[in-house]
């Protein structure tokens, strides 16, 4: 459909949102680097122990561990990536490719809890032999380790550290349930706890794994943001001077707060075309949060657009 219509460019004159993201994004680079070689550490010792000890809390664990550490190194990738050039025929990026590993993690997510849940029910019926001081001396390892990477990525200043941030914080409650089942083993030598503990860790993750699956596959669907009111978009870009109504808003996420909105404005055939564009982009940011707008503004009286079936 063509026209000749204004509307909003982001060429060399415009502004560069990837630009934007490896900016806030730079600083991040060294304390996820830094947190993601302490998520792996932990991993390995976790696993390692887990398996020769047949601990199934340090086993789910590390399970959790390693899903947290492909979160940080998802946010590390994305740091990277937005700093580089994109390819002119990927003309938004890799961004999708966040989105994509976030629903691959959270299945693996679900299908570990689902199996520890299993794993779980047996073991507490027939408690196998457990050693607690090895469970106890590797959860705070991990523990530790947790720690150090909430300091590394405290500073904020990028909402990738942020992120990464809250994947550490939700692994440092998995850390302290295996700290506690591994005392209470030496304490009193009932190794059902280590199921006990590997029960509540999984049941633990349930949720956050289907919340994870359920907001990827939102995004991957383009539905509008949950926090984005398409009334109220509509009716605050019509009452703008001059336009006289909206057609074919589209308002979508391309990956974690990058927002994307399309629209028809149509305007009155003597209107203002650029000062209609400018007070259109300046509501959709101020008031919506919505920063990456392209906007076709057209005459009243403009014909064609009804041709599409869908």
């Amino acid at each position: 459909m063509g026209t000749t219509n204004d509307s909003h460019s982001h060429g060399a004159g415009g502004h560069n949102h990837g630009s934007a993201l490896a900016r806030s994004g730079e600083a991040a680079k060294r304390p996820l680097a830094l947190a993601l070689g302490l998520s792996l550490f932990t991993f390995v010792v976790q696993l390692a122990v887990g398996i020769s000890s047949g601990s199934l809390a340090l086993l789910t664990d590390s399970a959790h561990v390693l899903t947290d550490g492909l979160g940080i190194a998802l946010a590390l990738a994305a740091v990277v990536m937005a700093s580089r050039s994109q390819r002119p025929e990927r003309t938004f990026g890799l961004y999708r490719l966040e989105v994509l590993s976030a629903l691959a993690n959270a299945v693996l997510l679900l299908a570990v809890a689902v199996w520890a849940i299993y794993e779980a029910v047996g073991r507490i019926q027939n408690p196998p032999e457990v050693p607690g001081w090895p469970v106890l001396i590797v959860g705070v390892i991990g523990l530790l380790t947790n720690v150090v990477a909430l300091r590394l990525l405290s500073g904020g200043g990028s909402l990738a550290a942020e992120g990464a941030r809250l994947e550490v914080l939700a692994d440092t409650v998995g850390s302290v349930g295996v700290v506690a089942g591994g005392a209470i083993i030496i304490a009193t030598g009932a190794t059902v706890i280590d199921a006990w503990v590997g029960l509540a860790i999984a049941v633990w993750i349930v949720p956050r794994s289907i919340k994870l699956a359920a907001s990827a596959l939102r995004v991957l669907v383009q539905a509008a943001p949950q926090n984005v009111d398409l009334d109220t978009i509509e009716s605050d870009l019509t009452a703008i001077p001059d336009v006289v109504g909206v057609h074919d808003l589209h308002v979508w996420t391309l990956t974690s707060d990058m927002d994307v909105l399309t629209a028809h404005v149509m305007v009155n055939t003597d209107a203002d075309h650029h000062g209609v564009l400018d007070q259109a982009r300046s509501l959709l940011a101020d008031r919506h949060g919505i920063h990456h707008a392209t906007l076709q503004v057209e005459p009243d009286d403009h014909r064609g657009c009804d041709e599409l079936d869908w």
